[in-house]
């Protein structure tokens, strides 16, 4: 019977679709944690929970959801159900912490989107929304144990953040987001799907009294992650809608247009001024050479009338010898003054154009090396991304790191990116007059990943091609587009400035 049930809980299940949004996006890497109890070869215990992936292969739940296992390694099933694909997987709890209320546990077979935790500040009141497996839900809506490992998508609850406290020695956020039992484990987040605790339990409700939502605090969590050595993507940022962070770096990146095309104009005009002092200085130098040459030229014509003059009086002296020689000197000298009067320079310029200053305006097409592009956070909305400066080697014509071509129009450069082991699809761009790099991220579905590889079809992940390539390049990028979602979920934008 053991072997029947786990083969149902590896096999059984259908990958339900989620909307494109933030919530969905972190929803995809939300599980049902199933835990099973055998004695003997039969089935004693059976119980679930909820979890969400912190790693690909790795999920954070709650200590008592797998306290069975954790105690009875040899007799329980720790089973781990994704919310999307066709199979279930099993696990096995590789950190636990009961005072803290957390547990990790690692699994094969499959590559989960992992969650991001926010470390920025959150007050009262602000949004939060609870994903999980509530038992209440199941039980009304189970038609048999199947149901229970099943892929399905979890259940989404909103509320506010009511405050922080103390619960047994541990920090937990009080909210009012409505969750259940089979919700221990399941992550609560902000409204941009960043994860802020683990939900832990529930206040009870009595004569009419409400109920109230616990989760292990952000402190909490990333403390028993530190301990259990299990690395996390964490953001500071706070939570901006994609609608207007979109809008903002519209506007941001038409300033900076213009401020690149100003600037063009301004480099262009004190280029020309600087040839043009140049020239003017050649000009100059030109013009005292030839008037230098005709002084030069005057100078020896006087020279010379003076030595055949003083030759006359020699010959009245009877210094014929003497004379002989003055009148020689004297006519050479004339000859050289008017040799170099016919040879003196014209007093035109011409000036090669190496000489002249080199223009500093590059053109797109250029080639700019090696680059280091920082963040710019007000223009950035990121969910899970690092924020980490990004290394580029930039080609010429829109050659990156010596492998991957971009297309270019309009002074601009795209590469859509659809990898082919994860669930991200990238918009890759880069303006060479701005040195503004971008990435827009889509977290797509597996449906919608299935969907974007399919139009992409096999890119050859070389440069340097021909302009039939670069057509369908630009055609399979522009089928890409045509399959994402009508807005991204992250837009990071850098600024890049040489490496050297």
């Amino acid at each position: 019977m053991i072997r029947l049930l786990l083969l149902l809980a590896l096999t059984f299940g259908l990958a339900s679709s989620a909307s494109a949004d933030d919530i969905a996006a972190t929803g995809r890497g939300v599980v049902r944690v199933v835990t099973i109890a055998v004695v003997d070869d039969q089935v004693v215990g059976f119980g679930h929970g909820s979890g969400f992936a912190i790693a690909p292969n790795r999920i954070v739940t709650n200590a008592h959801v797998v306290d069975l296992a954790e105690r009875y390694p040899d007799n329980v099933v720790v089973g781990i159900v994704p919310t999307e694909g066709s199979k279930s997987y099993q696990g096995k709890v590789i950190a636990y912490d009961s005072q803290r209320d957390l547990a990790l546990i690692e699994f094969t077979g499959a590559r989960l989107p992992p969650s991001a935790l926010y470390t920025g500040p959150m007050t009262e009141g602000d949004a939060v929304v609870s994903l999980g497996f509530p038992g209440n839900v199941d039980l009304a809506t189970a038609r048999s144990a199947a149901d229970y490992i099943r892929p399905m998508t979890p259940v989404r609850s909103e509320g506010v953040l009511s405050g922080r406290r103390v619960l047994s020695g541990v920090e937990v956020l009080l909210h009012t987001a409505s969750i259940a039992r089979g919700n221990s484990g399941g992550p609560l987040l902000d409204r941009c799907g960043r994860v802020i605790g683990v939900n832990s339990a529930i206040t009870r409700g009595e004569e009419g009294d409400s109920t109230f939502g616990f989760a292990i605090a952000d402190t909490e969590l990333a403390g028993f992650l530190h301990d259990a050595k299990q690395p996390y993507a964490s953001i500071g940022t706070g939570c901006t809608s994609i609608e207007d962070r979109l809008r903002q770096d519209a506007d941001a990146d038409a300033r900076a247009t213009a401020d690149a095309a100003s600037a063009k104009r301004d480099a262009a005009t004190q280029d020309a001024m600087t040839r043009e002092v140049a020239l003017e200085k050649a000009r100059t130098e030109a013009s005292r050479s030839r008037e230098n040459v005709m002084a030069l030229a005057g100078l020896l014509l006087v020279a010379g009338a003076l030595v055949i003059g003083s030759a006359g009086l020699l010959e009245s002296r009877g210094q014929r010898r003497q004379a002989v020689w003055a009148l020689g000197i004297g006519g050479l000298s004339v000859l050289v003054a008017i040799v170099v009067f016919v040879l003196r320079p014209s007093g035109e310029v011409d000036v090669p154009l190496s000489a002249l200053p080199k223009t500093r305006i590059s053109t797109p097409d250029a080639a700019l090396g090696k680059l280091m592009c920082t963040l710019i956070p007000e223009r950035s909305r990121i969910t899970i991304s690092s924020s980490e400066d990004v290394p580029i080697d930039w080609g010429a014509k829109g050659c990156v790191n010596g492998k991957t071509q971009y297309v270019g129009a309009n002074g601009r450069w795209d590469r859509v990116l659809v990898p082919d082991a994860e669930q991200t699809v990238s918009v890759l761009s880069f303006d060479p007059a701005t040195r503004v790099y971008s990435n827009t991220r889509y977290l797509m579905s597996a449906a919608g990943m299935e969907a974007a590889r399919t139009a992409r079809g096999v890119v050859p992940n070389v440069c340097n091609m021909d302009e039939a390539a670069l057509g369908r390049l630009a055609g399979q990028q522009a089928a890409v587009r045509a399959v994402l979602p009508p807005l991204p979920n992250e837009k990071l934008v850098y600024s890049c400035k040489s490496a050297r």
